[in-house]
Formats: C-alpha cells, structure tokens, sequence
C-alpha cells in the first residue's frame, strides 16, 4: 500500500506542495540547483508535508499559508539526508545514486547547506515569531543527534536509552513539529496543536523504530539499498542492542560487528544479520514501536472525532506495519 493511498483527499494538494518543493531549490547556480533536485526526484514518502496538511485541517485551512511550513520542513529533512549520506558514505538511496556518489563530498555537503538555506527563506514568509522558534529548536536538535549517531559509531555498550534520546532527536522531533506547526499555521487552538505534537512525536519513534528493523529483515528492492547498511555504515539500532543483550548470542554477534567495523567497506553483513534474525531482537524492537503507536493512536482520541483524526490513526497504523 503506497502511503497517499490513505488520503487519497490530499493529492491535490501534495502533488501542489510537490511541484513548490522543487521550485523552492531552483536557483542562479546551476550545479546546486540540479544537485537538489536530483535529490528531490529520488522521492519518498514526505510524511513531513502530510502530517503538516493534515495538522492544518484542524484550523483554517489555506494551503498558501500551509506551503510555507510543508515545504521548508521537507527540505530540512532532505538536506539532512544529503549529509547523513556523506558521513556513512552512502552510494545509493531510494535505489538511486545519492549525490555524494554522483558528485562527491564537497558537492553534497553545499548541497545540504543550500538546501538549508532554501528552507529558512521559504519560512520567511510567515510571520508568528513561535513558528520560527519551534523550528530553529528542531533543527539544532537534529544536529545534536547526528554529533551523537556519529559519536556512538560501533559503540556495543550504548544503552537503550541512549539509542532512544538519538532518534528522538533525529526523527521524531521534525515529524511531531510538522503536525504541530500545520496546525499552528492555520490558528488551531493552543491544546490542539498540543496534542497533534504528541501524536507525531510517538509517530516519528514508532518510524524510526521500524525503519531500523526494515534495515535487517527487508530486501534490497524493498529498502532501496543493502540489508544491513546501517550496521556496516557502524549504527548499532534497537534490534541489535535487543539481541546483545541474549547471553548465548552476544560473543559470537560481536565478533561480527567487529568484523564489519574492521573490514569496512568490503565487509558483508549477512552473518550478523542472520543472528539478530534468530534472536528476540526484532520482536521486541517491534513491540516497541507498537508501544509507540498506541499512546499516539491515545492522542488522536482527544482530538475531534473528524476525518482527519481518521486518516491520521490510519497513518500510525500504515507506519508500523509498512514494508519499505
């Protein structure tokens, strides 16, 4: 099932945000231009504009205000992935070249950095002064997340916690803003973008959560890339901290993260993931993620009983059980 089969009510609208998020990126300099939309046309789900749409139709909806939240918060994620590509040295996303790859490393990084600055234009045009600060926040705490991804590379002793706070940090900020600023953009009252946040806070772990898990038990025509890429590139995830912790299996899936680590680019997962596979790791990284969305869906039943809270429950539901 493709996401916008769950809103089939918002393609008008998105396929309009769409064409903004590339306008947004065309500029005087050619190279930068075609780098962006290079990554732009990669795709993706863009949950970020969908949840800010959607946060938008609990107030005055007006998709012209509504464009100069969805937009800049795609193009901060998207300028985030052209950096986290660089560090993990990606040579692929969503089945296609990543612009480092393409390019190279000084290319990509200016790419992010523009792609940044497009963002903080667009948002110019909107003149609550809150919008700016919830938004400024998340990006400096999305920063602080990737310092410490980058900080717990190969690290096997990094608590759960530890993994929680980060992904917090990464994922589930932007997308629990998008849902708020939506409704913050569209003068939505004060406790109702309160707990459209909460949703999308819950929602962004739960995502997270099974991103990481896809990433072990999907196939490269699913993820787009190799299984096991995040634990080559060093990002030790849920489910492998989960199958750390079985006695009879730690020993042996360390050597092999070690493996890995030491071999590096030539080295191949598969051992390693076939063990996470036959431990309780993926099940209770699942579990956990169910945990998630379930105080989301208990968000969702204070808010009105409307077609929105509908689609925004089926989305928790499609972000747990997703494929790819």
């Amino acid at each position: 099932m493709k996401l916008l089969d769950i809103f089939g009510l918002l393609k008008k609208d998105m396929d309009y945000i769409e064409k903004e998020l590339y306008r947004s990126v065309r500029g005087e300099q050619k190279l930068l231009s075609e780098t962006s939309l290079h990554l732009l046309k990669a795709g993706g789900k863009r949950l970020r504009p969908v949840f800010v749409l959607l946060g938008g139709k609990f107030g005055t909806y007006d998709i012209e205000r509504l464009k100069l939240v969805a937009v800049p918060l795609e193009l901060i994620h998207s300028a985030s992935l052209v950096h986290d590509d660089v560090i993990d040295n990606a040579e692929t996303r969503r089945g296609k070249p990543t612009v480092k790859s393409k390019w190279d490393n000084r290319i990509a990084m200016y790419t992010g950095d523009y792609i940044y600055g497009k963002a903080l234009e667009m948002t110019a045009g909107l003149s609550d002064p809150a919008i700016h600060r919830i938004l400024a926040k998340a990006m400096v705490q999305m920063s602080i997340g990737e310092m410490e991804q980058i900080r717990d590379f190969f690290n096997t002793g990094q608590s759960v916690r530890n993994y929680l706070l980060r992904i917090r940090r990464k994922t589930a900020l932007l997308i629990a803003v998008s849902c708020q600023l939506g409704a913050l953009a569209t003068r939505a009252p004060e406790h109702v973008s309160s707990l459209l946040y909460t949703y999308g806070y819950n929602v962004g772990m739960a995502f997270q959560i099974q991103d990481d898990v896809l990433d072990l038990v999907g196939t490269e025509k699913q993820l787009g890339k190799p299984p096991g890429s995040d634990m080559k590139q060093g990002n030790i995830t849920l489910p492998v901290l989960y199958a750390l912790e079985e006695s009879d299996l730690r020993e042996p899936l360390l050597k092999e993260i070690s493996r890995v680590q030491h071999e590096e680019g030539r080295a191949s997962a598969s051992d390693a993931i076939g063990m996470i596979r036959q431990s309780q790791g993926i099940a209770k990284a699942e579990a956990l993620a169910d945990r998630y969305m379930k105080k989301a869906l208990d968000a969702l039943d204070q808010l009105p009983n409307i077609k929105t809270t509908k689609n925004l429950r089926d989305i928790a539901h499609f972000v747990v059980k997703r494929t790819h």
